[in-house]
């Protein structure tokens, strides 16, 4: 015999944690490396589809 919930109830606590791990100074050539990255497969979908 299957079972029928009518009713759920969700309870979540969400609190702001300030005490988090900053990234250290290194985040900006990381970032540079990411975007780099990112614009290397841009231009090779791009390129691809010149071909085409």
């Amino acid at each position: 015999m299957p079972i029928e919930i009518k009713e759920l109830h969700i309870k979540i606590n969400v609190s702001d944690d300030s005490r988090r791990i900053r990234p250290s100074g290194n985040s900006s050539s990381d970032k540079d490396k990411i975007i780099e990255a990112c614009v290397e497969q841009v231009m090779e979908i791009l390129s691809k589809k010149e071909e085409r």
